[in-house]
């Protein structure tokens, strides 16, 4: 369980949140909502005692499990299984089990029999064989084959270890579970999982997300965070229930409102003409005033919630073919990703391009960005080529680096005033121009990589999964920026709507390098990718 009270929350000296107190018990299953930027992630990260609260405090009952928008894992050459494992501490007793096996196997004699049998002893009381057994099913639900869990987590792509973080969090066990957009990398499938598993999931859960459908079958309460009021609004009800309810409330706020609005003005009005006349003056005084009251005394009508105006670069003049790409194979240690793909990208072509989680979508993408090297293969510029790379981890962003230097290093040639101008159109003003970028949630961070690549006059985009971590407002932004971009766009994306508005022209299937001319065949292959 987890208590909050008069809890503060602000990002610089932005107040994101005031006094807001309340309690995830066991069987709470809240749908934090609120536009990108409100404070969803930094209320999650306080909860889960990962920051402070600027006043107020949290007290914690019981284990929490935290899988952040951004997960980072600290030892890259962990095998998946172990990072999996590690949430109950059995990752260590199955190493210290295979190394007495061994010794067992070595010796043969009593005293390593006796070793290995204190070992076994303490992994059966953590659940042993079972537990293993149990985690291997939640990776396998998730959408991670066995073979990927016994690949260090740095030969994995950003999908799967995110996959690996989620699926260690549902293994720990723990009593509360705070997940910021759980969804983002998971296929059709895995996502049908995730919405069953938290269904039955007996714990307290605060939930981030931007899936609709998961938020409907899951949710029973819901918390707004109010950007605009820094106000917490909390709703003992589900999610289509607070839909319904927050209309009727809007629709409530506009009715009283302008009826107020309507008395205020006559009352107005009457005092106008009754100020000429000097023994009227007072009670026209007294009547203004009793307009001024009835207007405050009426909650107006919410004030709507700001939207970044996302737009993308006028591409520069190029030649005919700005980007080629021949023989490209890449392999991490024994495991091959893909091989000999081949792939030209014309001036203002639409390519997507398609492939189970760890085909090698992303890395495809770096490889064309010049991020890494191939093993085979070589990519060349063509006449003109300025390149653009959106990265689906946030990669070329530096987290240690203000928003607005940022920007800067994207677009050296911009004034301070241009740049903070292009920031403000993408919501970051004021003091939040000088936050570091590593504090910024996914979508703000999605906002700041995007105006980076608006700083450019690229003429080919290479996007992987750029409407993960977006409002669905914000998200429908970026896909008109998709749609109206005129330079060559390579995209990479789980999302059918992004699809839909790049209106692609081929399709590249991974990892076996096939390229296809598009077809609505294809579609169904998006979500499942």
């Amino acid at each position: 369980m987890i208590t909050a009270s008069n809890l503060e929350l602000r990002a610089g000296a932005r107040l994101l949140l005031a006094n807001a107190s309340f309690r995830v018990s066991p069987g709470d299953k809240i749908g934090l909502v609120g536009r990108n930027g409100a404070g969803k992630t930094t209320l999650t990260r306080v909860l889960a005692g990962e920051s402070l609260p600027a006043a107020g405090t949290v007290t914690r009952s019981g284990s929490v499990g935290y899988l952040p928008q951004d997960p980072r894992t600290g030892d890259l050459e962990v095998t998946a299984r172990d990072r999996v494992l590690s949430a109950r501490g059995l990752d260590e007793l199955v190493r210290a089990l295979r190394a007495r096996e061994q010794e067992m196997a070595a010796s043969g004699s009593e005293r390593a029999m006796r070793r290995y049998a204190r070992v076994e002893a303490e992994f059966l009381a953590r659940g042993g064989y079972a537990a293993e057994a149990e985690a291997a099913q939640v990776t396998r639900s998730l959408g991670l084959p066995d073979r990927v869990l016994n690949q260090p987590l740095g030969t994995l792509s950003g999908g799967q270890r995110r996959r690996i973080e989620l699926a260690r969090i549902l293994f720990s066990g723990a009593d509360t579970l705070l997940l910021d957009e759980p969804t983002n990398h998971l296929d059709a499938d895995s996502i049908a999982w995730l919405r069953e598993f938290l269904k039955g999931f007996k714990g307290g859960l605060v939930l981030i997300s931007h899936d609709v459908s998961l938020l409907e079958a899951v949710v029973n309460r819901v918390f707004h965070l109010d950007a605009n009021r820094a106000e917490l609004d909390i709703h003992n009800v589900g999610w289509k229930t607070y839909l319904t309810q927050r209309e009727a409330d809007e629709r409530r706020r506009k009715r009283e409102r302008a009826n107020a609005e309507r008395k205020a003005q006559a009352l107005l009005a009457q005092a106008e003409k009754m100020r000429a006349k000097a023994t009227k003056a007072v009670a026209a005084k007294n009547m203004a005033r009793r307009a001024e009251r009835m207007l405050a005394a009426v909650e107006p009508p919410r004030r709507p919630e700001k939207v970044a105006r996302i737009r993308l670069p006028e591409p520069a003049p190029c030649g005919k073919t700005p980007l080629t790409a021949t023989g490209l194979s890449k392999s991490y240690g024994s495991l091959e990703v893909f091989t000999d793909v081949d792939l030209a990208i014309d001036r203002g072509s639409r390519v997507v391009v398609l492939g189970l989680n760890g085909a090698g979508k992303t890395t495809l993408l770096k490889i064309l960005a010049g991020v890494e090297e191939p093993d085979t293969g070589v990519v060349e510029a063509g006449h003109g080529l300025r390149l653009g790379y959106y990265a689906q981890e946030h990669e070329t962003l530096d987290l240690d680096r203000s928003v607005l230097h940022n920007l800067l290093s994207a677009g050296p040639h911009l004034s301070d005033i241009e740049a903070r101008g292009i920031l403000g159109s993408f919501l970051f003003s004021g003091d939040d121009v000088d936050k570091p970028a590593g504090v910024l949630s996914g979508g703000e961070k999605t906002r700041l990589a995007l105006a980076c690549l608006v700083c450019s006059t690229a003429n080919v985009l290479l996007l992987d999964e750029p409407t993960n971590n977006l409002d669905p407002m914000s998200r429908e932004e970026i896909l008109g920026a998709i749609r109206s971009y005129r330079g060559a766009i390579v995209l990479v994306t789980h999302d059918e709507g992004a699809v839909e508005a790049l209106q692609p022209e081929r399709v590249l299937l991974l990892p076996d390098g096939v390229e296809d001319l598009w077809s609505d065949d294809y579609a169904d292959l998006v979500a499942l990718a």
